[in-house]
């Protein structure tokens, strides 16, 4: 789905999200990534759900957002209280949906000025068996 978010320079948006990854600034990005409000948008070493742990959020409360967006892959899951806890910590808020509502809801968050991070699960596919 291709989004159009009101752009103010330095900032982030998501221009285009799709079940293969999204586009931030013009770069296509097809794994799991970090889409913080300004700065860097940067790769989040994640190839799957099952594989995420408090240091991934960890990562993200380091960025010092007042909000956090999780995007948790095509279908809605939630990560375990224990993974939050560096977040919590950091009173910054948390929030899951799939990754298409984060893109979504992360645009316009961004639209009012709010400084959000959005973490978003791509998972790589199972090579084939045989």
């Amino acid at each position: 789905m291709k989004l159009q978010a009101d752009r103010i320079a330095g900032q982030n948006a998501i221009a285009r999200h799709g079940s293969e990854g999204v586009m931030v600034n013009g770069i296509e990005h097809t794994r799991s990534v970090i889409v913080p409000w300004q700065g860097t948008v940067a790769p989040w070493p994640v190839g799957d759900f099952a594989e995420l742990a408090a240091e991934h959020f960890a990562a993200l409360a380091e960025l010092g957002p007042e909000l956090v967006i999780f995007g948790s892959g095509r279908r809605l899951r939630f990560p375990s209280p224990a993974w939050l806890r560096p977040l919590i910590e950091r009173r910054i808020g948390f929030e899951t949906m799939d990754t298409a509502a984060a893109c979504r809801t992360y645009n316009v968050l961004l639209a009012e000025g709010r400084s959000v991070v959005a973490a978003l699960l791509f998972e790589t596919p199972a090579p084939p068996k045989g």
